[in-house]
């Protein structure tokens, strides 16, 4: 039960982690006049950041179906009531 907490944790604030990552203060920083394979390191930045959010989503939604199913009813049992 205590890891699915910390999951479920996590879970809540990796929306308000990724808001922070793309606050215009910490994109500015990468908003130079350099271009890798022709496209500015900003939008690199943006686009890993969101790409690293859907990884990390992904990783915590199954873990949290994992915890919940250890910890949950027996398999075949309708929790939905």
């Amino acid at each position: 039960m205590e890891g699915r907490r910390r999951i479920e944790t996590g879970a809540l604030f990796l929306p308000i982690f990724g808001a922070l990552l793309i606050v215009p203060p910490l994109v500015g920083v990468f908003n130079v006049p350099i271009a890798i394979f022709g496209l500015p390191v900003v939008a690199i930045y943006l686009f890993a950041v969101w790409l690293g959010l859907i990884v990390a989503t992904a990783v915590m939604s199954r873990r949290l179906d994992r915890a919940e199913r250890t910890v949950g009813s027996p398999p075949g049992e309708d929790r939905s009531e």
